[in-house]
């Protein structure tokens, strides 16, 4: 790529930081980006007052001409680790700009936005805009491990009796092919997320020499406990966001889809049932959805197991408890294995679609034109849910545009973000802080 802009380098200088949280968090490289990013936006942190928080968390107030509820936008600065086996195109941490893209962890995930919030309030300040009402920037450190410097932020906006309008996080994007018979872009607007519970569950037997098996081996019970919860699957059900949804993809479906879509209302159980059976992204808009993803058995191979465990994430509808969830799930397994839960949280409110709503939308139909806004529930976890535990209206979207192979590079190989989108993303974030 000939030509870098300004705000294209600080993307690659913030995703050349290994950013990584948890045990093996090398704050070195938390201090580095924060280093860039006041190289790269000066007249932001000189404009912008800055409030302490733990762990590299930045949070700054961006100060507005009036006293009007303020506005939150949010975005987090670590990344998952990267696989040292994996194979990519273009190393993850180098920030190659090549064939129409920058790639490399967290250009998706979610420094891309981030550094497109720096670059709109920069361009913004060296215009002499003000915002009329003030703007908070809160960008954790800790998102992908769950971790407590969102919480803080909540915390240290509370005692400053701030009382947001709306807050704006991570979640959907402008993506294609995410919807059978649509074939237009749409911008799906998270109006809530799932919630999650994580289960061990285990099973008992007796142990011994792998030569004498027994008829119930622990590990036998356990996959008969599998499949049976893949057997017996959560209730499914049309959950309002869901429905708002439907309708309003509706006009833009194909003409089959367009007419059962446009009834959506009337027919919400064969629609519910239909979208149960089409795939793995319909099925997870209309129940909880159960994900097996860890086994441990014997330490040997020889050697029979006395107990066999499985990790089982399920991701909760915003129709149910997390703890109806787990309930249910001790219901279908029986005496046989026990229930451990891990982690466990409810599903979050689902935000309004009122004024801000509408402002985002608004805001996406004139810098994506050719885009669908639509209301959305997510269906990962994003930090905007301890935000909107106290203030109910957070939306959760990125506004850059997705194919099915970026999304498939999310938390994997070759995440990448378009350039073209990234600049658009830039654009957008200046529309929505002009007309705030």
């Amino acid at each position: 790529m000939s030509q870098i802009s300004p705000a294209l380098a600080a993307l690659q200088a913030a995703v050349r930081w290994r950013t990584v949280a948890g045990p093996d968090k090398d704050p070195a490289q938390f201090e580095g980006l924060h280093g860039d990013l006041r190289a790269h936006f000066p007249r932001l942190f000189e404009a912008c007052e800055s409030v302490e928080l733990p762990d590299h968390a930045l949070l700054l107030r961006w100060r507005g001409s009036g006293d009007e509820r303020p506005v939150v936008l949010m975005a987090h600065q670590d990344v998952v680790p990267v696989n040292s086996c994996d194979d990519w195109t273009h190393p993850a941490y180098e920030a190659v700009a090549a064939d129409g893209f920058l790639w490399g962890r967290g250009t998706l995930d979610c420094k891309g936005s981030l550094i497109a919030i720096c670059a709109a309030v920069e361009q913004l300040i060296v215009q002499g805009v003000t915002p009329s009402r003030d703007v908070w920037l809160s960008f954790s450190s800790d998102e992908e491990i769950a971790g407590h410097t969102a919480p803080a932020a909540v915390t240290k906006l509370k005692q400053r009796g701030v009382e947001p309008w709306f807050v704006l996080d991570e979640g959907g994007m402008a993506v294609t092919g995410v919807f059978p018979g649509v074939d237009a872009p749409l911008a799906v607007i998270g109006l809530a997320e799932k919630g999650l519970v994580v289960v061990r569950l285990t099973a008992r037997a007796e142990g011994g020499h792998a030569s004498m098996p027994p008829r119930r081996s622990a590990p036998a019970i356990l996959a008969k406990a599998i499949l049976s919860l893949e057997k017996h699957p959560a209730p499914s059900n049309l959950t309002e966001p869901s429905l708002r949804m439907l309708e309003t993809i509706a006009p833009h479906a194909k003409t089959p889809v367009r007419q059962l879509l446009s009834r959506a209302g009337s027919m919400r159980k064969p629609l519910t049932q239909l979208l149960a059976r089409t795939g793995p992204a319909t099925a997870a808009m209309v129940r909880t959805t159960y994900a097996v993803t860890q086994l441990e058995g014997s330490p040997a191979q020889n050697v029979l197991a006395t107990d066999a465990s499985a990790t089982v994430n399920v991701r909760v509808s915003v129709d149910e408890s997390a703890e109806e969830a787990v309930a249910r799930i001790r219901r279908i397994l029986g005496d046989d294995i026990e229930v451990a839960v891990l982690t466990s949280y409810d599903p979050s409110p689902v935000a309004a679609t009122g004024d801000a709503y509408e402002l985002i939308a608004s805001v996406t139909e004139q810098v994506m034109p050719d885009v669908v806004p639509t209301p959305y529930v997510v269906m990962a976890a994003t930090d905007a849910r301890h935000f909107q535990r106290e203030w109910p209206d957070c939306y959760r979207f990125n506004p850059f545009r997705m194919t099915a192979s970026q999304r498939e590079s999310l938390h994997n190989v070759d995440e990448r973000l378009e350039v073209s989108s990234f600049e658009e993303g830039i654009r957008w974030y200046t529309t929505l802080l002009t007309q705030i």
